[in-house]
């Protein structure tokens, strides 16, 4: 099986870019700004870049959009419908809405060991943050073409939706 995967070691970002353990301020539903000084919750994420390279390259962006991105196991973990039988086959086909698959990077052949992306979860974070961020990080992963394409497609699709509120009619 072709790798979906390439390692770099840039100081630049590009969509695709797999992020480890990087931080990020959470608000609590019950964040209430009083004062000059408040406590934000910072978690810790594996992201995957979807802003789009060609404004990275151009730093057209001050603010970058990352996805959270998890390992089967751990997605699992905290959805536990997915544990049913045939849940990530369907994510698999593009069929799970907000969902999408990658390979894993060290063994692409193994479908359990593959990552799954959550476009359902955005974070903008500053670029030099990340690039900061990307650099201390050393060498990294990111997606290879032709799957870096499937994967900003699937990201569209998950935006361009249009729900209406009637349809034409079953033909009988």
């Amino acid at each position: 099986m072709e790798p979906y995967w390439q390692q770099v070691e840039a100081q630049t970002l590009a969509q695709g870019d797999y992020l480890k353990g990087c931080s990020v301020p959470v608000i609590r539903p019950d964040f209430i700004p009083q004062g000059e000084v408040q406590d934000i919750q910072v978690r810790i994420f594996d992201l995957i870049v979807v802003t789009q390279s060609c404004d990275l390259e151009n730093r057209k962006v001050r603010l970058v959009a990352a996805c959270p991105i998890y390992p089967l196991a751990i997605f699992e973990a905290a959805n536990s419908d997915f544990k049913q039988r045939g849940k990530w086959e369907e994510t698999r086909k593009g069929r799970v809405e907000g969902l999408h698959l990658l390979a894993s990077m060290t063994n692409p052949a193994d479908n359990r060991e593959a990552l799954v992306v959550d476009f359902r979860e955005i974070y903008s974070l500053p670029r030099d943050f990340l690039e900061l961020h990307a650099t201390k990080a050393g060498r990294r992963w990111r997606l290879r073409s032709p799957y870096l394409e499937h994967f900003s497609q699937a990201f569209a699709r998950f935006f361009m939706r249009v729900g209406l509120p009637s349809a034409i009619p079953k033909f009988d």
